[in-house]
């Protein structure tokens, strides 16, 4: 099998004066934007690798985990969209699971069009809707302000393992 390169995405930077939607789904644009960017360049084997070695992270399976938080979040939660569970049994909330057949240039293009329905969902909701999902009370604004902040961390977690696979660090 010949790996399917993961093409680079041009990132955006979020205005600086905008309206407080603009700032929030600005931010978490660049955020996933990164993501794209952090395992573009790599093959499969270097993306399901786990370069350090103290943890079973991989850039793939941080893909995989935002695509499935994505759903959770913006689908599941807030829209209350009936949609596939993005977890296993085994982590019911979930983890960093890969499974045979999973390849990056899939896992990407899974993330970024659960990225396009988390986006079509907040644009038809105002920040101070509540989520419609059983049991959620909270408003689209922290569900954002969430993600930003999820997306964030695992951005962080995905330049070390990039710099640890082939050294490239950067924004």
């Amino acid at each position: 099998m010949i790996d399917e390169p993961v093409a680079p995405v041009v990132r955006t930077r979020p205005p600086e004066d905008g309206t407080e939607r603009q700032t929030l789904t600005g931010m978490l644009d660049f955020l996933r934007a990164t993501v794209v960017l952090k395992v573009s360049g790599l093959t499969d084997a270097q993306a399901f690798s786990r370069p350090v070695p103290a943890s079973a992270l991989t850039p793939a399976g941080l893909v995989k985990h935002l695509t499935g938080v994505e759903r959770f979040w913006f689908g599941i939660d807030f829209a209350g969209l009936d949609l596939p569970w993005p977890w296993s049994g085994e982590q019911p909330h979930g983890g960093f699971p890969l499974e045979p057949g999973d390849t990056l240039a899939g896992l990407v293009a899974a993330y970024e069009a659960e990225c396009a329905r988390s986006r079509t969902v907040a644009e038809g909701a105002g920040l101070d809707e509540r989520a419609r999902g059983e049991g959620n009370h909270f408003t689209l604004r922290y569900a954002l302000t969430h993600m930003i902040e999820e997306t964030a961390r695992h951005c962080g977690h995905l330049d070390l393992l990039r710099e640890s696979i082939d050294g490239a660090a950067g924004q």
